[in-house]
């Protein structure tokens, strides 16, 4: 499994706001600055995140973007989730039933379920708040 630019660039979006530690706004031109990414990658991006619900968008001239709760009510599985889609690590367990012909009989399958219950254990774990505790610790260096 491989998360794409995307997926790294939404966690990357949210720890942004997260540590402006600010009531006010956090303008996508800010944050693409700062993290040196394209700011209509990030306008792209952020548009799925305020669809999903993560974050809310304020307009005018000192809009921008705000949590919608904190950081530590959020995991990085649900921001990378809302923006990838899911974890699967193949095809046969993106849905809630197996359609695969093969699953009553395919011994794969079982290293397929670990792989996705791992995966998503650490995803799950994880939430912004300890992102951007680890960012601090990064800084602090």
């Amino acid at each position: 499994m491989k998360i794409s630019t995307r997926g790294r660039y939404a966690l990357r979006l949210m720890m942004d706001i997260a540590l402006a530690e600010s009531d006010s706004p956090v303008r996508v031109k800010d944050i693409a600055k700062r993290q040196e990414l394209s700011e209509k990658y990030l306008e792209q991006i952020v548009s799925v995140l305020n669809k999903a619900g993560l974050v809310r968008s304020s307009r005018g001239p000192l809009g921008g973007y705000r949590l919608v709760r904190t950081p530590e009510e959020y995991t990085a599985g649900e921001i990378v989730s809302s923006i990838e889609g899911g974890f699967a690590p193949v095809a046969c367990l993106e849905s809630e039933t197996n359609e695969c012909p093969r699953h009553q009989s395919c011994a794969t399958l079982r290293l397929w379920e670990k792989l996705d219950g791992a995966i998503r254990s650490v995803m799950e774990s994880v939430t912004l708040a300890d992102l951007v505790k680890w960012q601090k610790e990064l800084d602090a260096k």
